[in-house]
């Protein structure tokens, strides 16, 4: 079910996959936000420890004309001519 996610087992030989998808679902809903990549899972005895590695998309961000700003879609017109009309250095 969960191709996309790296799965690391420790302290044990195998997992029912059922128990697996429901650890990685539970890190996909811990932050929906972040693609989940890879999760460790550590059973030592009775008790499980889970570390979630997450690949954390990141927005550049620039600044134009005295703003920063990551894209410039939300600009009014007058904004989008000023950016267009500035003088580039390089």
């Amino acid at each position: 079910m969960n191709k996309d996610v790296e799965v690391v087992l420790t302290g044990i030989d195998s997992m029912k996959q059922e128990e697996i998808d429901e650890y990685i679902k539970r890190g996909k809903e811990a932050e929906p936000k972040k693609e989940l990549t890879k999760i460790e899972i550590n059973v030592d005895g009775e008790y499980v420890d889970l570390k979630y590695h997450y690949n954390v998309p990141f927005e550049r961000i620039r600044r134009i004309t005295g703003y920063l700003v990551g894209t410039t879609d939300r600009w009014n017109n007058a904004k989008k001519a000023e950016l267009k009309d500035r003088v580039k250095h390089n």
